[in-house]
């Protein structure tokens, strides 16, 4: 089987913004307590923060990170989080039937971001709460001094404001699950009222209205069109939200999902193009798909805790999802798409980042170790800023029963930022043939191949833990640059990354 195309340099589709590399920690499960908080851990550092997860973070290079939910921030109360930690009450989170201690809060995780190498993105609570809550937590977090809550912040021993930029106005508030649910109406007024507020305090801060929790709920596309005829003009970014699972039991099917992300952004982008066209608007709107993942090895597991059966624990094990090299596959696609898609999404984090249906495991007391999606996500992150080129490749593909033509050879290109190289992320779906690759490589002079590695010949199922991993990256052969032409022979079901410089 054969895939031939083309990739000039004259042919974008436009910057790829770094923070589509962006991930999520939420109060749920241990993804903060023995996740990236164990005081009593033996890399644990004067904050309590575990200092092994801090470094496989700093490997991701994860320019942003989402706080602090998720379902949990509907019911949430900030102010819970700060102050003497001997001091702050335990709650009870409704949406995760856990028992919430808060010992850590806005500041340990603000400090936890700055030693992890990244940004915070920071969600206010529009389900149990609202506007006057929200405006509050912006003036904590981001007011030198001289009121109340900023110099409540100093007193509590931050001297500087954290200067946060991006503030989600809630999350999945369409979700019948979620904690102070409420029409597109509702929810749209109330979020144009809580943007106001926010922006009357800092018009400079970049704000994220909820979409639908996915493309399967009743109300999408019209939540979508509705809440952006609120808020068009105030917000930056709608959120989307989707996860995977695997539905059929096919591994065609599932390595077809990614076209289902492709459909629910094309869809999203025409909605926001209709309401900038509505409203005479100068303006531009992008997407912020922050959850993403895939989702469904520990749902069973989970049952008992989510159901009230086990009381009211803290920090339970929830959403532990193991992942197998299929998965891996999977999130590639998914992550090309994000690539292919960069002309309008410009954030998008993967849900979560440690323990939580993560790519990163910790063992309470003991290790923490890499999951198998932890290498698409790492090879873009590092590879994957810059220009999104157009591909124009024929390749075979096959049907679905919700997509007409699947490509068996999943390709994404960039021309990376800090050294000019042209990135090729590759996925194989056929799961019996290799393809041979044949791309004309236009307009970027001699290239040659730098860097070319791949991940697999692994069973579908195979998993890393951790004492070892399984499925990893390993240097590839057979790929060649002649005449300005690429050439590889891509394995079946395989996740390959050619560089050329």
């Amino acid at each position: 089987m054969r895939a031939t195309g083309t990739v000039h340099s004259a042919y974008a589709i436009g910057t790829v913004d770094g923070r589509i590399y962006g991930s999520f920690i939420e109060h749920l499960g241990r993804a903060v307590y023995t996740g990236i908080y164990e005081p009593e851990h033996s890399t644990a550092d004067v904050n309590g923060m575990r200092r092994d997860v801090i470094d496989l973070v700093r490997e991701l290079d994860v320019p942003v990170v989402r706080y602090p939910g998720g379902n949990f921030v509907s019911a949430y109360n900030w102010e819970d989080g700060i102050g003497p930690r001997e001091k702050r009450p335990v709650r009870l989170d409704l949406a995760w039937h856990s028992a919430e201690s808060n010992q850590v809060g806005i500041h340990e995780f603000a400090d936890w971001a700055e030693a992890a190498g990244t940004e915070m993105m920071l969600a206010v609570n529009l389900g149990s709460r609202g506007l006057d809550a929200a405006r509050s937590f912006l003036e904590y977090v981001n007011h030198p001094g001289g009121s109340y809550w900023s110099d409540l912040r100093r007193e509590n021993g931050r001297e500087a404001p954290w200067g946060v930029k991006i503030w989600c106005l809630g999350n999945e508030m369409d979700g019948p699950w979620q904690i102070g649910q409420k029409t597109a109406d509702e929810y749209g007024r109330l979020a144009f009222e809580t943007a106001k507020a926010m922006r009357a305090f800092d018009p400079s801060i970049e704000l994220v209205v909820c979409g639908s929790s996915s493309p399967r709920m009743p109300t999408y596309p019209d939540w979508e069109a509705t809440v952006l005829d609120y808020t068009y003009d105030t917000v930056d970014y709608i959120s989307l939200h989707l996860y995977f699972d695997y539905d059929t039991g096919n591994t065609a099917d599932f390595l077809a999902e990614s076209a289902r992300l492709d459909d629910y952004i094309g869809t999203v982008a025409g909605v926001i193009a209709y309401t900038k066209a509505k409203k005479r608007s100068q303006k531009d709107v992008y997407i912020s798909f922050d959850e993403w993942n895939v989702w469904y090895h520990s749902r069973e597991a989970d049952k008992a805790v989510l159901a009230g059966k086990s009381g009211w624990p803290h920090a339970p094990a929830l959403l532990e999802d193991i992942y197998t090299f299929e998965d891996a596959l999977l999130v590639g696609c998914m992550i090309n798409t994000f690539i292919r898609r960069s002309d309008v999404v410009k954030i998008a984090c993967l849900a979560q980042l440690v323990n939580v249906i993560a790519p990163i495991m910790t063992v309470p007391g003991g290790e923490a170790w890499r999951q198998t999606t932890f290498y698409p996500f790492l090879f873009a992150s590092r590879y994957g800023r810059g220009r999104a080129l157009k591909l124009a490749i024929d390749v075979p593909g096959y049907a679905t029963s919700f997509a007409k033509n699947v490509p068996y050879l999943d390709v994404s290109v960039v021309e990376t930022e800090t050294d000019g190289a042209l990135t090729f992320f590759i996925v194989n779906r056929h799961q019996t043939e290799a393809i041979e690759l044949d791309i004309a490589v236009e307009g970027f002079g001699t290239r040659r191949i730098i860097f070319d590695q791949v991940i697999e010949g692994h069973d579908l199922k195979a998993t890393n833990g951790p004492h070892g991993e399984t499925v990893a990256p390993k240097d590839a052969v057979g790929s060649s640059v002649s005449d300005g032409r690429l050439k590889a022979t891509v394995s079946p079901l395989s996740y390959r990354i050619i560089r050329l410089g």
